[in-house]
């Protein structure tokens, strides 16, 4: 049975040292004190009382490099990096670039942060010839124990693994009846007002693993998937990281989440309050400098009303949070040349 092992960020212990007053999570007074800090980021209101259990549990971070991911150098020493880029605009015919997607009341966050930098991939690799949503249904339900616990955590080293072994069919948003398998957990507001309902606080069932397509999509299950020839790992150091956006495309990273996370609105995040409350997986799409202050550009899976339309920016260059040392991505997709259309 997997068991999550606790998160560390390196600065909690200084938090403590700075005497910071506790907060309920979520709460008005967490914000205001946030936002009095005036600091490199600004929070946001939330629903009053929010669960945040689901948050939780959504990656173990302590397990995700032991599964066998090797290391790859990007020869970044060679290359001019910008001090901004952005996967948006070096691929303009990628729309999974920009696309949010909404994990739901399941803890998929490894799985999410994966098929949307695969999606990418493909697309990217075949100069936007081939665009396809990668199915987080699939991946979910589908990956057993070298993933982890499907809506309960997981290992985004193991889904890449996945993908170059078993491969993933396509699969868009729920309810969107796009690809092989959509997604089937309903949306839901994570932390925030908005017109969907409030995320549940513990996690959902995880869907059963079906090996065949949504009624009336056209190729069958094993011709529609999707492969990888190899899944690998960066060097936690910020140039290689860079470099490897900068010529393959977006990579999924995981982070250390605290209390203060999830009112994010703007800004720079920087740790400033809160205990740890799990781990969490995400794509990065990019970085650059704001107001001094360099950033990672990253896309969230909790729907456009979170953070900044779905994304966030977070410290770039200290490995804040762990940000840059569980950097997870592919080389050379296989290009299936069944074209899914996106909504």
């Amino acid at each position: 049975m997997w068991i999550p092992v606790a998160l560390l960020c390196f600065l909690a212990s200084l938090a403590s040292s700075r005497n910071v007053p506790a907060f309920t999570p979520l709460s008005k007074d967490m914000v205001n004190y946030i936002n009095k800090l005036n600091t490199t980021w600004k929070a946001g209101p939330n629903f009053d009382e929010t669960d945040i259990k689901h948050v939780t549990n959504c990656v173990d971070l302590s397990l995700n490099m032991s599964i066998n991911m090797d290391f790859r150098y990007s020869f970044s020493d060679h290359m001019v990096l910008p001090d901004q880029f952005d996967s948006r605009v070096a691929w303009p015919n990628c729309p999974t670039i920009r696309e949010v997607r909404d994990q739901g009341s399941c803890g998929s966050c490894w799985a999410f942060g994966a098929v949307e930098a695969i999606s990418d991939r493909i697309c990217a690799h075949s100069n936007g010839k081939v665009n396809v949503e990668v199915s987080a249904e699939d991946l979910l339900s589908c990956c057993g124990s070298e993933c982890g616990s499907g809506c309960n955590g997981g290992y985004p080293s193991g889904a890449w693994k996945y993908w170059t072994e078993t491969g993933l069919v396509s699969g868009g948003l729920f309810d969107s009846h796009i690809g092989c398998r959509p997604y089937t957990i309903p949306p839901c507001e994570h932390h925030v007002n908005g017109s969907r309902p409030s995320c549940k606080g513990e996690h959902g069932d995880t869907p059963e693993c079906l090996k065949k397509c949504e009624a009336g999509y056209g190729p069958d299950y094993s011709s529609d998937k999707h492969y990888g020839v190899d899944a690998y790992s960066v060097d936690s150091n910020q140039n290689e990281i860079m470099a490897e956006i900068y010529k393959n495309g977006p990579v999924e990273g995981a982070f250390t989440v605290y209390e203060d996370f999830p009112t994010y609105r703007s800004g720079v995040y920087q740790h400033v309050t809160g205990g740890e409350i799990g781990g969490h997986a995400i794509k990065v799409i990019g970085w650059g400098v704001e107001k001094g202050t360099p950033y990672w550009l990253c896309v969230n899976s909790w729907n456009t009303d979170w953070g900044d339309n779905g994304l966030f920016k977070i410290l770039r260059g200290q490995d804040h949070c762990g940000i840059e040392s569980d950097i997870v991505l592919l080389e050379c997709p296989k290009i299936n040349l069944i074209l899914v259309p996106l909504s």
